[in-house]
């Protein structure tokens, strides 16, 4: 399965999601991130929760959409309301559509215990819900649409 993941400034949540996925899933899923406005840089607490959590950040960046037009997604999530709500590039037309609404713990305010905290849950969502997709790939094909609309995918 390929997923990309989406966000609008592709800074934290799905640059979390990406590293997460790829680090949970054995190969069985190949993911990468991408914004429709990309910042041009990984928010640098979205490196330090990762590797606090032990996984990998080699290699993460944040990039357009526009770079992935050969990627051809299995699945396209977007992590943010703003995302969910823009126009994808027509590519985007045959992959599965899901929807995730991650808050974005790099906009707290407050001590750095509690931004420490909303990086730690967001991570923790995010493990969760890959945990499920992982389950998914072990099923054939033509049943993931229909399982995906469980967690409310959309075509």
């Amino acid at each position: 399965m390929k997923i990309l993941y989406i966000c609008t400034h592709n800074r934290c949540r799905s640059i979390l999601s990406e590293a997460i996925t790829n680090h949970l899933a054995d190969g069985l899923i190949e993911a990468r991130s991408a914004g429709s406005q990309p910042a041009g840089q990984v928010h640098p607490l979205s490196l330090k929760y990762l590797a606090e959590a032990g996984i990998a950040t080699d290699g993460l960046q944040s990039q357009s959409w526009d770079e992935f037009e050969d990627f051809a997604p299995d699945l396209v999530i977007t992590v943010c309301d703003s995302a969910a709500g823009e126009s994808c590039p027509l590519w985007f037309g045959k992959s599965l559509k899901l929807h995730w609404g991650l808050e974005d713990p790099s906009k707290l305010s407050g001590s750095d215990e509690q931004i420490a905290e909303a990086f730690r849950h967001c991570i923790d969502l995010i493990k969760a819900r890959v945990l499920v997709l992982k389950d998914l790939v072990g099923q054939d094909k033509s049943t993931w649409a229909k399982a995906l609309q469980q967690l409310g995918a959309s075509q």
